[in-house]
């Protein structure tokens, strides 16, 4: 199935770093650890640090293409955008000054570990606007939107799919949650929104359900 936006660059490709598969903190401590939090500092993300978060998301580990969070039958039905603020991400660690990376929504090429222009410009507040105005969507240097392709789970599992998507999505939310406090970052799991609108903010197709937002940035 398609995820054709309404207005797309697919030339713009972005090759993530690598991920990191050992940090500073510990799992137990990242799970005590563990908070909703709400408010976020203007700070802008490194590209390690969104590297490691997507991966964290549905990044591949393994022989077979397995992914960083269970599946139902390796159907994986979810898709991560990735919605970046004006000075949101910098480019480069390496350049200085720090440039930062273009606003806009990003989709996440899990083969390639790669960001692909989705749709261009700061659309943070649109989206923060489709979740029942919650500002600090719009503060967030970084928006994670998890999304669902129920047919690819449902085509071989029938009804019993919908439940499956809904178990993987809660396994994938608890690993970018864990991954950004492992990282110094904090986060909230959002599920007050109007589906249709972060839909059509997305500029993806009727088939594609928004599930989760997923406001990433440096604690106040």
């Amino acid at each position: 199935m398609s995820l054709r936006a309404k207005r797309s660059n697919p030339q713009l490709v972005i090759k993530l770093p690598p991920p990191q598969l050992k940090g500073k903190m510990s799992l137990e401590e990242a799970i005590a650890s563990r908070r909703s939090v709400r408010r976020y500092r203007s700070e802008s993300l490194t590209p390690s640090q969104l590297s490691q978060i997507l991966w964290s998301a549905q990044g591949i580990t393994g022989a077979g293409r397995l992914r960083a969070a269970p599946s139902a039958g390796a159907t994986y039905p979810l898709e991560i955008f990735a919605f970046i603020g004006k000075q949101g991400v910098i480019a480069s660690e390496a350049k200085q000054p720090k440039e930062e990376l273009q606003a806009g929504i990003y989709h996440y090429d899990v083969d390639s570990h790669s960001l692909v222009l989705h749709q261009p410009g700061d659309l943070r507040k649109e989206l923060a606007r489709a979740a029942l105005d919650e500002g600090f969507i719009a503060n967030a240097p970084l928006d994670i939107v998890i999304c669902a392709l129920y047919p690819r789970t449902s085509y071989r599992y029938g009804r019993r799919g919908e439940r499956y998507v809904h178990m993987e999505v809660g396994h994938v939310g608890e690993n970018i949650h864990l991954q950004a406090v492992a990282l110094g970052l904090a986060t909230v799991e959002v599920g007050a929104f109007d589906d249709e609108e972060v839909r059509k903010v997305l500029g993806v197709e009727e088939q594609i359900k928004p599930l989760y937002i997923m406001p990433i940035g440096n604690p106040l």
